[in-house]
């Protein structure tokens, strides 16, 4: 087993990563920009290491300050976590290089699934249900055009190598087309340094469900049940639960078959996530894999008891996964509130700034990660998200209400966050019914309640 591991990120998933590695006996280390001197997860590592300057390009996305941490202090893998360099291929190939173990994908793996064109065309091989689209990407107007005719409007215009809601636009129209295209290629660019962009049919209100993968290096894989993630706004989630009120245990059993299916197609190893859209009549449609851990894997950790941090750094390391598919079983229900520091009454505006006051929630079947603390300074730097609150319940019903009582007991003083808006969703009828899809969130007006 590894004896030191670096982890190339901050916040509540470094402190994730640190905790999971202390457990296993693993020393760590931390790498921070100026502005993180003193973050939580410089403090509590083992070692830790400034990489630059505040701005991410300078730090933490900073390759050669983080190689050179490694060499500094003798670790001889990195976790990436999500977000930053987590899914960029180039640098696994420099830890590559450099005999630096990556804790995820490989970059063979993470080519063919980061490019969004490229993936269709591997499912489709796969047997993999796609949604209908264009045939890679979308290179003049004239072909868009004769895509979005072929299969119908509404369409939706994708950036290629996007992620995270970016580089996504609606087209209702022919009208429309040009318009859209130019801002999800300058979107795209600017976020990607890639503006490749493929056409697909918009699905009316579709879930947005997705599949929990582990795949270890000796040809085992397993699915580890599904997360609903329809709960977005502009395409960025803020809840999460598990499992689906709209899965069946077939249609779980189909889409997790599936997902395997596409994970071997391209040789797929450690964590990963194929997420669907599935329609009215449940019929599921690839959207995109993600090739590291998600942000929401703490719901499918509450109701699969399998520890999806220590099960990555056990397949990079080389073992055989100690579990097969009849071994897994979901148990309970569990949601996940995403908390940002944001101002929902002003457009979700970020609310960097100094905690004066904080009281995090707890009781049986309640899970807090984050890492802030009282006197925390929320850099403006960085993305707003400042806690997760995860819960499991018995079932669906207790899972709302003991959120909802989590939720209640979570102060914090010194800036805004959206824990109300997080109540006011939890309060809706409708929420409470399971009747929500993508749009949910963007039709509903959950701030003046």
């Amino acid at each position: 087993m590894f004896s030191k591991i670096l982890i190339a990120n901050r916040g509540e998933i470094a402190l994730r990563i640190i905790r999971a590695c202390r457990e296993m006996g693993i020393k760590t280390v931390a790498v921070y920009s100026s502005a993180d001197k003193n973050a939580l997860h410089a403090q509590i590592a083992d070692e830790a290491v400034c990489i630059g300057p505040a701005a991410t390009k300078d730090s933490y996305i900073n390759t050669k300050a983080i190689i050179a941490a490694c060499e500094i202090t003798g670790a001889k893998a990195i976790h990436p976590g999500f977000g930053f360099l987590s899914e960029n291929s180039g640098f696994v190939r420099l830890c590559d290089k450099c005999k630096i173990k990556w804790i995820g994908p490989t970059a063979k793996a993470m080519d063919a699934m980061g490019d969004k064109a490229n993936a269709k065309k591997t499912m489709i091989e796969a047997d993999v249900p796609v949604v209908p689209g264009s045939d890679g990407v979308v290179t003049s107007l004239e072909q868009a055009k004769r895509v979005a005719k072929e299969i119908g409007y509404p369409v939706m215009v994708k950036a290629s190598a996007g992620g995270g809601g970016r580089g996504i636009r609606n087209v209702e129209n022919e009208e429309e087309l040009e318009e859209k295209i130019f801002a999800a290629k300058q979107e795209a660019k600017q976020f990607f340094g890639n503006d490749d962009i493929y056409i697909e049919k918009f699905i009316v209100d579709p879930r947005h469900i997705e599949i929990q993968l582990l795949a270890d290096e000796h040809g085992n894989a397993v699915y580890l049940g599904e997360r609903d993630c329809s709960c977005q706004r502009r395409n960025q989630k803020l809840l999460e639960e598990s499992p689906s009120v709209i899965v069946t245990e077939e249609l779980r059993k189909k889409m997790g078959e599936a997902a395997v299916r596409a994970a071997k197609a391209c040789g797929y190893t450690n964590a990963g996530t194929v997420e669907f859209l599935v329609d009215k009549d449940r019929n599921f449609y690839f959207m995109e894999m993600n090739t590291r851990i998600q942000v929401e894997h703490p719901v499918t950790e509450m109701v699969t008891g399998i520890d999806l941090i220590k099960e990555q750094i056990k397949i990079a390391d080389g073992a055989e996964l100690d579990f097969k598919q009849e071994d897994v079983h979901l148990d309970g229900h569990a949601i996940e509130c995403r908390i940002n520091a944001e101002d929902p009454a002003k457009g979700f505006r970020p609310c960097p700034g100094r905690i004066e006051s904080l009281h995090m929630p707890g009781g049986f079947g309640v899970r807090i990660d984050t890492a802030v603390y009282q006197g925390y300074e929320i850099s403006p730097y960085y993305d707003s998200m400042i806690a997760k609150v995860i819960v499991k319940g018995r079932d669906r019903a207790e899972a709302i209400q003991k959120m909802k009582v989590a939720l209640s007991e979570f102060l914090i003083e010194g800036i805004t966050t959206n824990v109300d808006f997080q109540l006011n969703l939890l309060r809706d009828q409708d929420f409470e019914k399971g009747d929500f899809d993508i749009g949910f969130l963007n039709r509903k007006n959950l701030i003046k309640k």
